[in-house]
C-alpha cells in the first residue's frame, strides 16, 4: 500500500500524523517534502540523491530509528538536481520491498504535492479546527480528486481537550470522508523534539491511543 499524508496548509502536523502512522503500521515513511523536509535527517542517502540518480531508493532508506525513512535532503543544490518526476517509481519501489510506503507529502498546492498524491493509492488528509486550514483542506481534497486518489480518511488534528465535536458532521460533509481525532498534547510536542513515535514515548497517552485507533480504522478500510 502506497499511502500520502498532505494538507493544505502547513503547520496543521501532517509530518507529525505520517511518523507516527508509519509507525503503529510499520511502514517506510517517505519525506517527500523536497524544499522543506520536516522529519528527522538520517546519514546516508536521501531522496534528493535517489531523484538525481546518485542512489537507489533501496540503498537511502534508513533503518536505525524507531521509523524505516527514507529522509530527504535540505539543501537547495539537492533541490535543484532532484527529478521529481521520478517520486512515483520511488514510492513503488520502497513498497515492493517493505509493503507499505507513507509518504509526507509537502504543504501547499504546487506541483510536487499533486506527485506525491498521483504516487500514492490513497491518502490522508490532515488539517486542524480552525478556519484557514479547513479551507485548505478543501482545496487539497479537491487535488486529490483531481489526480484521482481515493481519500481514506481525515485527521482533525491539535484538537482542543474540552472540544465538544460539533463540527465533525460539517467536516465529514464538507471533506467527503470519516475523521479522527488527534488530541492537542504536550507529549506529542516531546515526541517531536526527540525524534520519536509517541507510542514508543508514552505508549498509554490519550495521544497514542488516538494514533492507534486511526491506524486500526486505516488497516480496516484499506485492507492492509
Amino acid at each position: 500500500m502506497r499511502l500520502a499524508v498532505t494538507g493544505g496548509k502547513g503547520g496543521v502536523g501532517k509530518s507529525t500524523v505520517a511518523y507516527n502512522v508509519g509507525a503503529a503500521l510499520d511502514a517506510v515513511v517517505v519525506d517527500a517534502d523536497l524544499g522543506m523536509a520536516d522529519l528527522p535527517p538520517r546519514r546516508g542517502p536521501d531522496l534528493h540523491d535517489v531523484l538525481a540518480g546518485r542512489a537507489s531508493p533501496l540503498e537511502a532508506v534508513s533503518e536505525e530509528g524507531p521509523v524505516a525513512l527514507l529522509p530527504c535532503g535540505r539543501s537547495l543544490a539537492g533541490v535543484r538536481t532532484a527529478d521529481p518526476t521520478a517520486l512515483v517509481d520511488v514510492v513503488k519501489t520502497v513498497e515492493r520491498h517493505y509493503g507499505t510506503a507513507v509518504i509526507d507529502s509537502p504543504a501547499g498546492l504546487r506541483c510536487d504535492a499533486g506527485l506525491a498524491l498521483f504516487a500514492a493509492e490513497a491518502c490522508l488528509l490532515v488539517t486542524q479546527p480552525e478556519r484557514a486550514a479547513l479551507a485548505d483542506a478543501i482545496r487539497a481534497r479537491e487535488l486529490a480528486r483531481a489526480v484521482e486518489t481515493p481519500l481514506a480518511r481525515i485527521v482533525l488534528n491539535r484538537v482542543p481537550v474540552c472540544s465538544d465535536g460539533s463540527r465533525l458532521d460539517s467536516l465529514e460533509t464538507a471533506l467527503g470522508g470519516p475523521v479522527s481525532q488527534i488530541p492537542d498534547s504536550a507529549v506529542v510536542r516531546r515526541a517531536q523534539r526527540s525524534g520519536l513515535p509517541v507510542r514508543t514515548l508514552e505508549p498509554e497517552s490519550p495521544a497514542a491511543e488516538a494514533f492507534d485507533s486511526l491506524c486500526r480504522e486505516l488497516v480496516a478500510a484499506l485492507a492492509l
